[in-house]
């Protein structure tokens, strides 16, 4: 269940997402090629709320479109939701707080791979200090993810991971059984 496939393109992505989204209420895109990822709301010359993911890499759109799917109202407005960011090399302190923030994306992001039948990693995003993510975070992960499963996903979460099922035939994607700790130990 990797993602080495010629169907888990972030072309076939950037085609779901928009699809669901830009001719919609939420007038959003998704773009990849981005240097560094971000969401710019419409505004200042753009007619549309953008996603940027990185590259084209396909688990970065799809984190990317986790984040923009738990932003409320009042995040949507700002660039890159108004969230902070410290770059990689962060210290301990830091990274538990990258880590607290994360918890919520990363669960969706691991269900919408579920939805594309494609493995998920989990991202500590902190490569140069040498921290991986910890037990701790992965736990948080996982429990988010049976709470998701149990209480189901907000609007544009779930209208975006049936998009993904449909097109990638991804299975069980909100069957709380379908998760496990040791998937997230697999990539150790």
């Amino acid at each position: 269940m990797s993602c080495i496939t010629t169907i888990h393109s972030a072309a076939v992505l950037v085609e779901l997402f928009n699809q669901c989204f830009l001719d919609s209420e939420y007038n959003t895109c998704l773009e990849g090629q981005g240097e560094e990822p971000i969401y710019l709301p419409r505004g200042g010359g753009r007619d549309v709320n953008t996603i940027v993911f990185t590259q084209d890499y396909f688990s970065s759109a799809l984190h990317e479109v986790s984040h923009w799917c738990i932003a409320g109202p009042q995040r949507l407005a700002q660039v890159d939701y108004g969230y902070w960011y410290a770059p990689d090399g962060r210290s301990a302190a830091q990274q538990a707080l990258f880590e607290k923030v994360e918890v919520k994306p990363q669960a969706l992001e691991w269900i919408f791979h579920k939805a594309c039948a494609c493995r998920f990693r989990v991202s500590a995003d902190n490569l140069m200090a040498g921290m991986g993510a910890s037990s701790a975070f992965k736990r948080a992960i996982l429990a988010q993810v049976h709470a998701y499963c149990a209480t189901g996903l907000q609007a544009r979460a779930k209208h975006f991971a049936a998009a993904l099922a449909r097109y990638f035939g991804g299975e069980n994607y909100l069957d709380a059984d379908a998760y496990s700790p040791q998937e997230l130990d697999s990539f150790a």
